[in-house]
């Protein structure tokens, strides 16, 4: 059993006085559209959990609210200011390590997290001479989607790859049947929203603060998302899980 809280006190002390990787899974609390759940931290958690029993590794409970960006505002949501989010990264960081931890992983599942977990990366190094690897899960996976066979207007919020995965963990939280096309987004400075945080001026980007409805409707900004589906997420998963394998065993033989 990896989680560590669910472990007696005594056990988990012998298992990271023995040299065990923790792994942190953090998310956030936001729309992921029609079809998917809130909680993309599930899945940060699930995956981690795959990963720790293949590897035999420990699991700290998941951080549930992300780095605040597009998605403020969103009801029932949660999101942290980046400020916030680095403080409790660093004291996550030291409790942990105060407690003997000498190698841990970041299983993160929210974009918006990445600028406090690289803060929070280089001060650990700084600080206390340890090297904290991160796994960005969607990053990864939407670069590996094309050589997974995924449908392209599937791809983006709301769509994959975090819908199909939801899909292949969690498919009794997702809804399918209310998945449609995309919404027409917002414009800004006279021009439709580019992606996340642009529109288009003069044949580039140019960087606006944009609102989550402005850019994915919804929540949803895939073309259309209605081609997600569960034998993809596995195969996301897998490729997923493997990777975070791969860090566990560098922490191993290098890591502490």
């Amino acid at each position: 059993m990896p989680r560590i809280a669910e472990l007696p006190a005594p056990e988990v002390a012998a298992r990271i006085g023995a040299g065990a990787v923790v792994l942190l899974p953090m998310g956030s609390t936001e729309t992921h559209g029609p079809g998917a759940p809130m909680g993309d931290y599930l899945l940060a958690e699930q995956i981690a959990l795959l990963a720790a029993a293949r590897a035999d590794a420990l699991v700290a409970p998941a951080l549930p609210f992300g780095g605040q960006d597009f998605f403020a505002g969103v009801l029932g949501g949660v999101a942290l200011t980046h400020g916030t989010l680095s403080a409790l990264l660093r004291e996550v960081m030291d409790g942990l390590i105060v407690g003997g931890a000498r190698r841990v992983l970041i299983i993160n599942g929210h974009g918006g997290n990445i600028p406090p977990i690289e803060e929070t990366q280089r001060r650990m190094r700084e600080a206390r001479g340890l090297l904290i690897p991160a796994l960005h899960l969607w990053r990864e996976a939407t670069a590996l989607l094309p050589g997974l066979g995924a449908d392209p207007a599937a791809t983006g919020h709301g769509g994959n790859p975090v819908l199909s995965v939801a899909l292949h963990l969690l498919p009794g939280l997702c809804r399918p049947e209310r998945l449609a096309p995309r919404a027409p987004g917002g414009t800004l400075l006279g021009q439709p929203v580019a992606g996340f945080g642009g529109v288009k001026l003069g044949g580039v980007t140019i960087g606006v603060p944009t609102l989550i409805d402005e850019i994915a409707p919804g929540g949803t900004q895939a073309a259309d998302p209605r081609s997600a589906n569960a034998a993809l997420g596995a195969r996301i998963t897998d490729a997923l899980v493997d990777a975070a394998c791969a860090a566990i065993a560098a922490l191993k033989e290098h890591g502490g």
